[in-house]
């Protein structure tokens, strides 16, 4: 053996072409890897994901979501508020955001007026809300129900 390499291939002459065209390869299947071990985290959190949303998914979405970005902060605290699902159907949870009248929260206990509705989307987990003066349905924008 020569550095590793039998007699009798080290006496071969290696066509030049086809040692860069290896080289290709080599590099071509050593990116391929290397994009495989990065993206299937990625594909693996979206298949956990792609799951469509059942309704207490939905409800935990959108209550995590109203947590989050503080949307009733200046209104009413979310310890008075309930979620409620109005309307279920195979694309979406209708959600609606009530008042919670009890001696903690005041006002009058028969009575439970909604503050907003919300639409959860089962597939995306997108979350539209019932823009009351037009009566329709907008993308959800924290900006524009404060």
């Amino acid at each position: 053996m020569f550095r590793g390499i039998p007699r009798s291939l080290a006496r071969r002459r290696i066509n030049p072409q086809r040692l860069n065209m290896m080289n290709g390869v080599i590099r071509y299947l050593a990116a391929a890897a290397i994009a495989l071990t990065v993206a299937f985290p990625i594909i693996d959190q979206v298949a956990a994901r792609g799951r469509p949303l059942d309704e207490d998914a939905a409800l935990a979405l959108l209550e995590r979501t109203m947590q989050r970005d503080h949307v009733y902060d200046r209104r009413i605290s979310l310890n008075c508020v309930t979620f409620e699902t109005e309307e279920t159907t195979r694309i979406y949870f209708e959600i609606v955001l009530r008042e919670n009248h009890n001696a903690k929260c005041g006002g009058d206990p028969d009575f439970s007026p909604a503050i907003d509705r919300y639409r959860v989307y089962r597939a995306s987990g997108k979350i539209e809300w019932l823009e009351r003066i037009e009566d329709n349905w907008q993308p959800y924008n924290p900006a524009k129900i404060r």
